[in-house]
């Protein structure tokens, strides 16, 4: 019995050695799957507030090609369309669904693709969906990536007659060391087109909805904590915008649409984990 013991221990440890061997001979898989959820304290995008200052739970999955292809899926609920009267039911969702090419040349990155913004549910009579297109080209170097986002639907964000509203995204993010810290900023521009027919005469898609934002950030990668943690991130966010028009963005009391101004000022806090 003792050397039939002995002689299992030793074909396990050999297969066991032979099963390691044959693992990291196999080539890596060139498909790559991750997902994502985060739990905010609010949904700002572009400087604006999209859940009237309340939580947000959001979270995604994508998928990567080693040859640089890629798609997702990411969604978050909002509150903007039924906070403004634009959506009668539904207008609490936001999904995007995106794909498209991305590499690197040293420490050059690039990356292009569409990207669809799909907002589910019924418009109230003179309004009309939410639902956006955008085609996107970045280019990065080390920590800094520009970002430009040109609308290629008739429509952008519920707003009429907008084909051609793009936005500049200019973000830094530099990692502290190995502590763990990443700090950020970001400056935006956003430019409408066109002339929305349900605007006042004097008011056209330039005037009532262009603005800048600006951002800045601190995040702290958890799994510095310990292997439990890894893939899971705390941060802190304050923005802003300048330009933003009562009329587009503004509350109630202020001429604009809002229970609050969704331009104004932000300060939000999240957790969120990568897989």
């Amino acid at each position: 019995m003792r050397k039939f013991s002995l002689l299992a221990t030793a074909l396990a440890a050999a297969l066991s050695v032979s099963n390691q061997a044959s693992a990291a001979d196999e080539p890596a898989s060139p498909h790559t799957f991750t997902g994502n959820v985060g739990l905010f304290s609010q949904y700002v995008f572009r400087g604006l507030t999209q859940t009237n200052e309340e939580v947000a739970l959001q979270g995604g999955f994508d998928y990567s090609h080693a040859s640089g292809v890629y798609v997702g899926l990411w969604g978050s609920n909002i509150a903007w369309l039924r906070d403004n009267g634009s959506y009668k039911a539904g207008g609490s969702a936001e999904i995007d669904i995106y794909g498209g090419y991305k590499g690197a040349v040293g420490d050059f990155t690039y990356d292009v693709g569409l990207l669809q913004y799909w907002y589910p549910g019924d418009t109230t009579a003179g309004f009309v969906k939410a639902d956006t297109t955008e085609a996107y080209i970045a280019g990065g170097w080390k920590w800094i990536t520009l970002k430009y986002s040109n609308v290629i639907s008739k429509k952008a964000f519920g707003v009429r007659d907008a084909r051609g509203t793009d936005y500049w995204d200019l973000s830094v993010a530099v990692p502290i060391g190995e502590s763990g810290v990443t700090v950020g900023a970001h400056y935006g521009i956003q430019k409408y087109k066109g002339s929305d027919r349900a605007l006042p005469l004097t008011e056209s898609n330039d005037s009532a909805y262009s603005y800048d934002d600006w951002r800045v950030s601190v995040a702290y990668d958890l799994g510095k904590l310990g292997p439990k943690l890894a893939g899971t991130e705390v941060g802190l966010i304050y923005t802003d915008t300048s330009s933003a028009s009562d009329f587009g963005y503004g509350s109630t009391k202020q001429g604009g649409v809002y229970p609050k101004n969704i331009a104004q000022d932000q300060t939000t806090v999240y957790i969120k984990r990568t897989f």
